[in-house]
């Protein structure tokens, strides 16, 4: 039985591989073929491990990803990767086609096209320009330029609005340096027209990068396209608002939960979720308003629910519901961006996204989950549970991440068009790239030049949260001005009295007078190295250069004629060490809003209230050097250098701009002002009198740059422990500046 058994296995097995070998199954090893076939296993004996340059091979043939069954389960991003990998000259990318050569000539600069006679240009396109115009990055020479923008407005590409240019695609195809648009870069607010609203811009774009708002994920191009939001006509060129939330309210809960305010499509493309919303309103917590009386012929399509609808629609207000309210529903609407997506954020009301395929603004370097709550329009009925079920911290996280985009990315202009542009410029400079944290961290990406440093403990901001300190050490830098023609000159004085400080690692003297250099033996002898270098050009922005001298993280800027002890650089250093992203110093100042001439004044009264610290004794982070010679436009610098006067107040607008906070006073002798006033040098600034009305001069330009006036009020002074207490002078560590 057991023999038989076996008999008919072998039997069976036997049958099995003379039909393998009829159909053909398997190959039989012909005579002189090698053991292992390269072209079936990619075994290749010459060539033992595959090179990485060798093409790739799409896992599935292009025919056979085009069926029914595929569509159904790969989504649209997939099915785009795969379009890219096979039509590349459609499907862009910057390594295929941007022209990186051009940016090595002279950096990241941007060139915009003139503007062509009889041309009309939208204003929100004009500030779009404008911005480009007054930045570190244009320039006029054609030649110098990496990155090209087109005078003629792309804005609004609606077939049926006053703002469509006609005749597009010739003038574009006309321009000399079009090149099939390689390196121009396109900004769209609007395309398609009713009734599809497609995303076609009516002309050929070429090789150009769309900065288009509402743009979907299927046609997005990843590193290549910007998303940015869709803004309103009204929204301001620069500085822009802050954003609403002036403190946060533990529990994070308002008035309303969720709500929404706006048109309701009864027919075509975007209707579809918002003709839903009523099913999810109940008019107490979660209030969905939305009205169809809108457009020419409303009356002609309305359904049952217009006159009940818009009679609730007139009933709210639409700020008083926004500023009340948790969450803040942004649907869909013809396209996929809305306004209401702006006008939350501004809000600190969380935005509850609605809208299937959107490439978020900015997605590129947001993380949009730290911000908003990313919504399913097929999920609609889920959304209220959904957002009674985040936690109250949550909520608090997000509101303040809100704030911050806001402030940081979308409050102007003039932030949305720089934001786009640093983005380019981290493609095109990818070994300087920034890092995600710094994009979704204070202060942003916009205030942390990568250039400066790939490191984030090289930023004064990022202390606190990688839990590090400055190196213990500063150096100080002294502006001379006036020739060295005696050894009892206030400068030699200061030279000795900061030597003896704990904390001085070196001086550099910053030399910006007419005269030659000084001898050597002419410097006083120190405990520390003293560098004496000429400033260039011998004008004011100078000394805020970055010199690679200046080699530890705090730096003390003195001007000649200050008169500081020992006692007091101690003290001041002390206090900066627990305050490394401000200005800590001696001599204050204020500014205040004269409303009979409508203009910022500048005053010097000494009163308990202050907003600048003048770097003429001041302690600060050497990233700010950095920061003011490459962030700010040359308009400004320029503007310093010829009336050799308000560096100081510029450092100070440009360092409140970056941290939001007051720089801090410490405690100083009041002779400071009179010492300073009472200098006999011809070449001091206190001496002439044009100086005051410059410096108010020079603050209302600052604030016009800024688009707002950055300074911040504070009262508060930082004095030694037990200063001026009624105890032994012997138990206090600063008894000298008591002194004074």
């Amino acid at each position: 039985m057991q023999a038989k058994k076996r008999y008919l296995i072998l039997l069976s097995a036997g049958a099995c591989l003379v039909l393998l070998f009829y159909l053909g199954g398997v190959e039989l090893p012909a005579a002189g073929r090698r053991r292992h076939d390269g072209s079936r296993t990619g075994y290749r004996p010459e060539q033992p491990w595959p090179h990485f340059s060798d093409p790739l091979h799409l896992f599935q043939p292009w025919d056979e990803a085009d069926t029914e069954e595929y569509n159904v389960h790969v989504s649209p991003r997939q099915k785009r990767d795969v379009n890219t990998s096979v039509y590349r000259g459609k499907r862009c990318r910057m390594d295929s086609c941007f022209d990186f050569s051009r940016c090595r000539r002279s950096g990241f600069k941007v060139y915009v096209y003139p503007q062509q006679k009889g041309e009309k240009i939208s204003e929100s396109y004009q500030n779009i320009l404008s911005t480009i115009e007054g930045s570190r990055f244009y320039t006029s020479d054609p030649g110098q330029a990496c990155l090209f923008v087109l005078s003629l407005d792309t804005l609004d590409r609606d077939q049926l609005s006053p703002q469509y240019v006609h005749n597009l695609k010739t003038k574009v195809q006309n321009l000399p340096l079009w090149n099939d648009g390689r390196n121009h870069l396109i900004f769209n607010l609007y395309s398609g027209t009713w009734p599809d609203y497609t995303e076609d811009l009516g002309f050929d774009i070429g090789q150009a990068m769309l900065a288009k708002a509402s743009i979907s994920t299927e046609n997005f191009r990843p590193s290549f396209d910007v998303s940015i939001p869709l803004f309103s006509r009204d929204h301001p060129r620069s500085g822009g608002e802050r954003g609403y939330l002036k403190f946060n309210s533990i529990p994070p809960f308002r008035k309303y939960l969720l709500v929404f305010k706006g048109k309701r499509y009864l027919t075509g493309i975007g209707s579809d979720t918002r003709n839903a919303l009523h099913h999810v309103h109940n008019a107490e917590d979660v209030v969905l308003l939305t009205t169809c009386k809108h457009g020419k012929d409303w009356q002609k399509h309305k359904d049952a629910r217009c006159d009940r609808d818009n009679a609730e629609y007139d009933r709210y207000d639409y700020k008083e519901m926004l500023h009340n309210s948790t969450f803040c529903l942004v649907p869909r609407g013809r396209r996929l961006g809305s306004f209401r997506f702006l006008e939350a954020l501004q809000a600190a009301c969380v935005p509850v996204m609605l809208s299937n395929g959107w490439e978020l603004p900015f997605s590129e370097i947001i993380d949009w989950n730290t911000a908003a709550v990313i919504g399913d329009e097929r999920l609609l009925l889920q959304i209220p549970t959904t957002v009674r079920s985040i936690h109250q911290d949550k909520i608090l996280s997000l509101r303040q991440q809100t704030q911050f985009l806001w402030e940081a990315y979308f409050s102007s202009v003039d932030k949305i068009v720089m934001t786009t542009l640093e983005i380019i410029q981290d493609r095109v400079l990818e070994h300087g790239s920034r890092s995600p944290l710094m994009w979704n961290s204070h202060p942003g990406g916009l205030f942390a030049l990568p250039q400066y440093s790939g490191y984030l403990g090289e930023f004064p901001f990022y202390y606190a949260t990688l839990g590090i300190k400055p190196y213990p050490k500063f150096t100080a830098v002294i502006h001379a001005v006036s020739p060295l023609v005696s050894q009892s000159q206030p400068i030699l004085k200061l030279l000795l009295a900061v030597a003896k400080s704990q904390y001085c690692a070196q001086i550099v003297v910053l030399w910006n007078c007419d005269k030659p250099l000084p001898a050597k033996h002419r410097w006083t002898a120190t405990s520390v190295p003293v560098i004496v270098i000429e400033g260039e050009n011998k004008v004011m922005s100078s000394r805020f250069l970055p010199y690679e001298t200046i080699v530890t993280d705090a730096v003390l800027s003195l001007d000649e004629d200050t008169v500081l002890s020992t006692t007091e650089v101690d003290f001041a250093f002390t206090v900066w060490q627990s305050f490394p992203e401000r200005i800590v110093g001696y001599p204050a100042r204020s500014h205040f809003w004269d409303s009979n001439k409508e203009r910022w004044g500048y005053t010097s009264k000494w009163t308990n209230d202050y907003s600048m610290v003048l770097t003429g004794a001041a302690i600060y982070h050497r990233y700010y050097h950095h920061l003011y010679t490459n962030y700010l436009p040359t308009s400004l610098k320029s503007m310093v250098d010829q009336l050799a006067n308000c560096e100081d107040i510029l450092m100070n607008f440009l360092v409140t701009a970056v941290t939001k906070l007051p720089p801090i006073k410490v405690t100083q002798k009041k002779q400071y002002k009179e010492t300073m006033m009472g200098q006999s040098s011809r070449a001091s600034r206190w001496a002439d009198p044009d100086h005051f009305a410059q410096r108010q001069t020079c603050m209302n330009k600052f604030a016009s740059w800024f688009g707002a006036m950055p300074l911040v009020h504070s009262q508060m002074r930082l004095d030694p422990v037990l200063f001026k207490d009624q105890v032994s002078i012997l138990r206090k560590k600063y008894r000298d500046i008591e002194r004074l």
